[in-house]
């Protein structure tokens, strides 16, 4: 293996230079040539090892979508290079992102690297020394599924549900701006989920690129060890940038000007000195520093090392990948491959799809998915296995048949009728194919005219089709096995996070039998909405269909929230940030053709009690849904103990769940139990039993729901309540009325005495507010620091965390992770840095004003309102912020009365 093939294209020798020649790329019309390379594609025969899920992540504007079109270019998908400001691209296919040149959804693709045969010609010539150009050991295609993600900080959940199924991901970062605040963001989201990563420093062609800069930042602020295995290439040193320098082949690649692309001389470091010695210097010592940062972490490499009596250049290209192959999928050693380009030049991205095929993982060697099964928790492999199930039948009192206790072999028998299992990740809705449901298919093979039952809504769909997709088309395929990402379309009722599974025998109505009938994969988290806005028909007769749009509209994106004001009428659409808010809107409008006008964006506050209620009990006995229904419970609500504010517990009498900010305690009166101040006196015994319809665990969860409907409307302003800790306990001796106790009747029994009891303690002493409060990062030029910083501590109440300090992330706390010594670090020169050495270059960075400071604040969201268009006023456009949201907080002083005198209307 190396990095020594660029398209699987033809080599041609000329002169002592090699110049490489791709192959024109398949047309893309749209149709019978389109669907001829789909074919070809599909009927090549993928295994798993031969299939990498990967996702582009970065921050806004650091050419993710520019990058993504010429690996499509490459790869032969499109015939022409797609661009954002034109409107041309495939992955930003909406309306929208054309509109506005960003990426507002994740979009999925797939195709080969190095090219389907029919494209790439086979012919092979050697450089001076025998080493061949192409690696037999590399020419064989790999199938690539790959996911633009968004890079706005509004759109943080598209990457979060792309980041949840990746095997892999690529960090492109912006040669000019470094590590920027978003970087961070999703860098530390890709490490929440374990995700390999390799970096691809963009925009070098750029004035203001520094690629040893960014290199350090990398160390500095991202915590890894950068290795970098390419060097750019300046012309004469400081001219434009015209190629790499290939550290671990030594050897350079130069892109002509004003190209494609598809033609790459090839020069050997030994032929380089003619043309730019010091350029070969640097790449020799680049491949040392590689050679010695591997060692330190790869004992094989170590051993090759010292065969080779310590010569750093004599270690075989394919022993380097294979070192840096390790160190990637060992992510404890915390080395990261950091590569180079331009990618708007075509500079750089052929060596980087080759990256992408031979050091990220296939999804037999990433970390193995976390499931559970009822209340018992494990891994798949634990699952395959049948050592999860037994876990769970010890757990639980589960009889077998006639009274048996489950046997060994039974949790076997029923893994083996398994036959696939996969997670919803995205819902789009497609006004040609109707509902498209992306799954990620972590076990068996799901084939078309199957059944899969999804666990979460206990709900049986056929499977009518299979697609993959690529971008905004795709072709039909008969099966999807394990480690790949497609398409079903026409489910109704599957949403994101949801786990879906095939199982031989399952009876429609009732699915599989338990306890695979609770097999869940880890969900999507879905983050907290903090903005919301109105949204009006324009007359009642549009009412359903705005209602239908916004239902279409939360279901591709979770992350919007959709309420109604019961005092007003109005729906509420709540999201992640202005920005997010007003694309909903302008999709809900064009896109589904609502007619609808959505209102001026407002902040979600919350409301909190002062003190606790008193007891509260209600009865419910009416009908319900036409249906008899008789139920009773006793709620008390109080402010949430610092004690109850992490971790849930649950048995079959008590479950105590914290949801939405709030504590809920539901608690099944047992034997016992002493209610007198008498110990003597206890209730009479209690035969455990329910009745048939009831199981303890959907009895805590409908009083859980019915708690949850209370808590989601406040007393005095309407707000939710936050930091509410409710208990609701049930005496079933006296309060289950037989088959008129049903589950509807419970959630209504504890919805009223949960409001009741909120109520009671509301009119005492009244409600605090609370409010959002954000973790800020504000990226800025020295000049404009000290303006800003006194814009955010006297303007809008923050609290100025840090300056400059990498090691204090998004959360605002700083995580246990070691520093890395700059000095150790190794990063060539850039072309107009001052200074000798390390020492000097940092102390010319000191006085550079024109370098970018960082500023970490917490902000109460009120006061980030439209505050990009007065920071950039401030900073002369030069500035720009990322936040998230960190909890809630108390309004208080000379904020709270502004604010209540706001919200009351005088």
């Amino acid at each position: 293996m190396s990095f020594n093939r660029l398209s699987g294209g033809r080599v041609v020798a000329r002169s002592r230079i090699q110049r490489t020649i791709y192959p024109p790329s398949r047309r893309r019309p749209s149709c019978d040539s389109l669907l001829e390379y789909r074919g070809l594609h599909h009927d090549t025969q993928t295994s798993i090892e031969k299939t990498r899920n990967i996702g582009i992540i970065a921050h806004i504007d650091a050419g993710k979508t520019t990058t993504t079109e010429r690996m499509l270019y490459y790869s032969g998908y499109t015939r022409r290079l797609g661009n954002v400001n034109d409107g041309s691209t495939v992955t930003d296919f909406l309306p929208a992102e054309r509109q506005r040149g960003v990426t507002i959804q994740s979009a999925a693709i797939t195709f080969h690297w190095p090219p389907l045969p029919e494209q790439s010609v086979g012919e092979t010539k050697t450089q001076k020394g025998g080493r061949p150009l192409l690696s037999p050991s590399t020419e064989q295609n790999h199938t690539i599924n790959l996911i633009d993600t968004p890079g706005h900080a509004d759109f943080t959940f598209e990457v979060i549900r792309s980041l949840r199924i990746l095997d892999g991901a690529v960090c492109i970062l912006d040669g000019v701006a470094g590590v920027e605040a978003q970087t961070e963001k999703v860098w530390s989201q890709a490490a929440k989920y374990h995700i390999p990563r390799i970096i691809y420093i963009n925009k070098l062609d750029r004035d203001g690129a520094a690629f040893g800069r960014t290199v350090h930042e990398i160390a500095s602020r991202l915590f890894v060890w950068p290795a970098v295995c390419q060097v750019p290439w300046f012309e004469g040193g400081k001219g434009r940038f015209y190629g790499v320098g290939d550290v671990v082949n030594l050897r350079a690649y130069r892109w002509p000007e004003g190209k494609d692309g598809k033609i790459v001389e090839t020069i050997a470091v030994d032929e380089l000195g003619e043309a730019d010695s010091s350029f070969a210097e640097e790449i020799q010592k680049a491949r040392i520093a590689l050679v010695e940062l591997l060692s330190t972490y790869d004992d094989v490499l170590v051993g090759k090392f010292l065969e080779l009596d310590g010569r750093h250049l004599d270690i075989a290209p394919d022993d380097i990948v294979a070192g840096l192959r390790r160190c990637v999928l060992n992510q404890d050693s915390k080395i990261v491959p950091v590569f180079c380009g331009a990618s708007f030049r075509n500079i750089g991205v052929q060596p980087l799809l080759d990256a992408i095929v031979q050091l990220m993982p296939n999804p037999n060697e990433v970390v193995i998915p976390e499931v559970s099964v009822g209340r018992v928790e494990g891994n798949l492999r634990q699952l395959m296995s049948g050592e999860l199930l037994s876990k769970q039948a010890q757990s639980i009192p589960a009889t077998g048949p006639k009274g048996k206790k489950l046997t060994s072999r039974q949790p076997m028998a029923v893994i083996s009728n398994l036959e696939a299992c996969a997670l919803a990740f995205k819902v789009v809705h497609d006004a040609r194919r109707g509902t498209l449901v992306y799954v990620r298919v972590y076990s068996g093979n799901i084939t078309r005219g199957t059944s899969l039952y999804n666990t979460n809504l206990c709900v049986t769909e056929p499977v009518q089709r299979l697609l993959r997709m690529y971008a905004s088309d795709s072709v039909d395929i008969p099966s999807l096995p394990a480690g790949q990402i497609g398409v079903i379309p026409g489910l109704k009722h599957a949403r994101t996070g949801d786990t879906l599974i095939s199982y031989i025998g399952t009876n429609p109505k009732t699915g599989p039998p338990p306890p695979i009938n609770s097999l869940q994969l880890r969900p999507i988290d879905v983050p907290p909405a903090v903005f919301f806005a109105t949204v009006e028909s324009n007359s009642l007769g549009e009412a359903k269909a705005v209602n239908n749009a916004l239902e279409l509209l939360i279901r591709e994106d979770p992350s919007l929230q959709r309420s109604v004001d019961e005092d007003s009428g109005q729906t509420l659409l709540s999201g992640m940030g202005e920005f997010h808010l007003e694309i909903a809107g302008d999709r809900l409008i064009k896109d589904h053709k609502a007619k609808a006008t959505m209102g001026k964006i407002e902040i979600a506050y919350r409301e909190a009690l002062l003190f606790p209620s008193q007891p509260q009990t209600a009865i419910v006995n009416r009908e319900i849904a036409g249906k008899r229904a008789k139920a009773c419970c006793t709620a008390t609500a109080e402010p949430m103990p610092e004690n109850q504010k992490h971790g849930n517990s649950s048995d079959d009498y008590e479950s105590n769940v914290i949801e939405n900010g709030n504590s809920i305690t539901t608690l099944i009166t047992t034997p016992n139990v002493t209610t007198t101040e008498d110990p003597a006196e206890t209730l009479e015994s209690w035969n455990g039993r329910l009745p048939s319809h009831l199981t303890s665990e959907t009895l805590h969860m409908s009083l859980r729901n019915g708690a949850l409907a209370a808590l989601s409307r406040g007393i005095q302003y309407n707000f939710p309540f936050h930091n509410v800790h409710v208990s609701i306990s049930i005496d079933p001796r006296h309060v289950l009325f037989g088959n008129d106790t049903s589950t509807a009747a419970l959630s209504s029994a504890a919805r009223e005495a949960t409001k009741a009891a909120l109520t009671d303690a509301a009119l005492k002493d009244g409600t605090a507010l609370m409010e959002h409060v954000m973790n800020v990062i504000v990226s800025t030029d020295d000049t404009s620091l000290g303006a800003v910083v006194k814009d955010l501590n006297s303007e809008r109440g923050a609290s100025v965390l840090s300056l400059d300090d990498a090691d204090v992330t998004m959360s605002g706390v700083r995580e246990d992770l070691p520093r890395i010594d700059l000095r150790k670090v190794y990063a060539p020169r850039d072309p107009f840095e001052g200074g000798t050495t390390f020492a000097d270059q940092e102390q010319a960075e000191m006085n550079n004003s024109s370098r970018q400071r960082t500023i970490n604040a917490r902000v109460p969201l009120r006061e980030m309102m439209g505050y990009l268009k007065h920071l950039r006023s401030v900073t002369q456009g030069r500035g720009s912020f990322v936040m998230s949201a960190d909890r809630f907080e108390r309004v208080v002083g000379q904020r709270e009365k502004i604010l209540r005198k706001e919200l009351r209307g005088y």
